[in-house]
């Protein structure tokens, strides 16, 4: 694969589901950092959270719809109000088990949500996220 992320972020209440979604993520060898956070609020404190002056900016999201704390619609709307500085070029992907119609209509609606897939992610669905949102190489992978 021809591009690398800087940073993968994974929103998710089972532990199960990231460790899989990461195997996934680094089997293919396109991003330098996978971080997980299990609820919408972690995943806010992790974006806000600067480390020499910088902001983690993850050029790619999945994030769940179902979890404690503050589920995935709700951290969509509470990112949306974010200052600018803790976005970047940002593609967030709902990857969810919900079979409900009406959860792919919302996310349709929904600003700041790319796509709705249902989970377990695959190399073959990452990749094609990967493709379709980043058609330039992002920077160079290593061989």
């Amino acid at each position: 694969m021809n591009h690398k992320l800087n940073c993968i972020l994974l929103i998710d209440d089972d532990k199960t589901t990231n460790t899989l979604n990461e195997m996934v993520i680094r089997q293919t060898g396109c991003a330098d950092k996978v971080v997980t956070a299990r609820n919408g609020i972690e995943a806010l404190q992790y974006l806000k959270s600067e480390d020499k002056g910088k902001y983690p900016r993850p050029d790619l999201i999945f994030l769940d719809v179902n979890m404690p704390g503050m589920d995935g619609w709700e951290f969509i709307q509470e990112y949306n109000k974010l200052d600018k500085k803790y976005h970047g070029n940002v593609i967030v992907v709902m990857l969810t088990t919900s079979i409900n119609p009406d959860d792919r209509y919302r996310s349709l609606e929904m600003a700041g949500l790319n796509d709705f897939m249902n989970k377990p992610l695959t190399r073959v669905q990452f990749t094609e996220i990967i493709r379709k949102n980043f058609p330039q190489p992002l920077r160079p992978a290593s061989s």
